[in-house]
């Protein structure tokens, strides 16, 4: 199959998540084209399966904000054309959905028939797509979909909720490439994060509101208050510098690290004993599930999809959102006894098999060809 792939390049989830599908699906010998305004930070290496195509948006003087959605659905339109591709599937509502119905008209005005996917992520209906400004657009490109995804049940039953979607929505969750996340962790590396042994908690994240990373912060601080520990901070955005001041204020700023954004997120997580995630919400948790496949018992809220990778009390602990002191008192229960820490990463990585890519992207492939199949049969 050839396959457009669109999606934001960012560090974020969907991004993440839609540049590993299209990865895994070259290996297979798929062809695959990513569709977006710059090259997605996770589309390292060579593959001759895999094509980027740039969006390119001109600028003029008479545009406040350069129309980047006109822009990307005539991209789409000249990738599908020139490439031949069979099915075009758009990763985020905003403005994906939209611009690939576009795209799909104009292309039915050639005689060329090109069915889109739309998978929902997250903050695409849960916040960015109730607003009343998008709110009609999003409802409408998502029903003018060929098929819809989500990332877990409990997006599913939001994007219910919230929108007249009149549409059954399949539910394929998250993936991970266990063998890529179980590689042992680097001596050295750690060894300079906690050169006395110190615990090493991590958080990775965009440093949005959603994230709570006072939260990170305030948890970490109570942790260390008892057990020798270092936090590892990855990710950057607008909370960041509310959380350094804070970190000063705290007096903690020789244990915790503020790293920035990271592509080589496999090694960092083979050093966390601990992985902090106290999120106001979570469609499903990604950075969660990259961090269990590594071996780190995850510390997290009873919000969104987080309970269908986390079980409490088994491979991570989960507490009210804003409760830092069970979620520190979680945390501590786990690294002051080694034994039970140990069995705890046993059951994180066992719980991230089930998320594994090979039984993950065969679901994509089969919906492709489903989806393929009811458009070819209407023509």
């Amino acid at each position: 199959m050839n396959i457009g792939i669109v999606c934001y390049p960012t560090f974020g989830g969907s991004g993440v998540l839609a540049t590993e599908l299209g990865k895994a699906l070259a290996d297979k010998g798929h062809a695959v084209h990513f569709i977006t305004y710059q090259q997605p930070v996770r589309l390292t290496g060579f593959s001759a399966n895999v094509f980027f195509h740039e969006v390119r948006v001109p600028t003029y003087p008479l545009f406040d904000f350069p129309p980047y959605e006109t822009a990307l659905a005539s991209t789409m339109v000249d990738v599908v054309k020139n490439n031949r591709i069979d099915l075009l599937h758009v990763h985020y509502a905003i403005p994906h959905a939209s611009a690939a119905y576009m795209a799909q008209q104009i292309l039915k005005t050639e005689g060329i028939s090109t069915p889109f996917i739309t998978t929902l992520h997250g903050t695409d209906i849960t916040l960015v797509g109730k607003d009343k400004t998008y709110a009609p657009v999003v409802t409408f490109s998502i029903n003018q979909s060929d098929a819809i995804t989500a990332v877990s049940d409990n997006l599913r039953l939001e994007t219910l909720m919230h929108f007249a979607i009149e549409k059954d929505i399949s539910v394929i969750h998250n993936f991970v490439d266990i063998h890529r996340f179980t590689k042992r962790p680097i001596d050295a590396f750690k060894k300079v994060i906690a050169p006395n042994n110190e615990k090493i908690i991590l958080h990775a994240s965009n440093f949005r509101k959603v994230k709570r990373i006072a939260d990170v912060i305030y948890t970490f601080n109570k942790i260390r208050s008892e057990i020798p520990s270092k936090l590892l901070l990855v990710g950057d955005g607008p909370e960041r510098p509310m959380a350094e001041e804070l970190c000063r204020e705290l007096g903690i700023c020789e244990d915790a690290r503020f790293v920035g954004k990271q592509q080589d997120m496999e090694e960092i997580y083979a050093i966390a004993d601990l992985f902090l995630l106290p999120s106001e919400y979570e469609s499903f948790g990604l950075s969660a599930l990259e961090a269990m496949a590594a071996g780190a018992p995850v510390i997290a809220t009873q919000t969104g999809g987080l309970p269908e990778i986390v079980s409490d009390g088994k491979d991570g602990y989960l507490s009210e959102v804003g409760d830092v002191e069970n979620m520190s008192r979680n945390a501590k229960r786990l690294l002051s006894n080694s034994i039970v820490l140990e069995q705890f990463k046993t059951a994180a990585r066992k719980k991230a098999e089930m998320f594994d890519m090979n039984s993950i992207v065969p679901k994509y492939e089969a919906l492709y060809e489903q989806v393929i199949a009811k458009s070819s049969a209407a023509l």
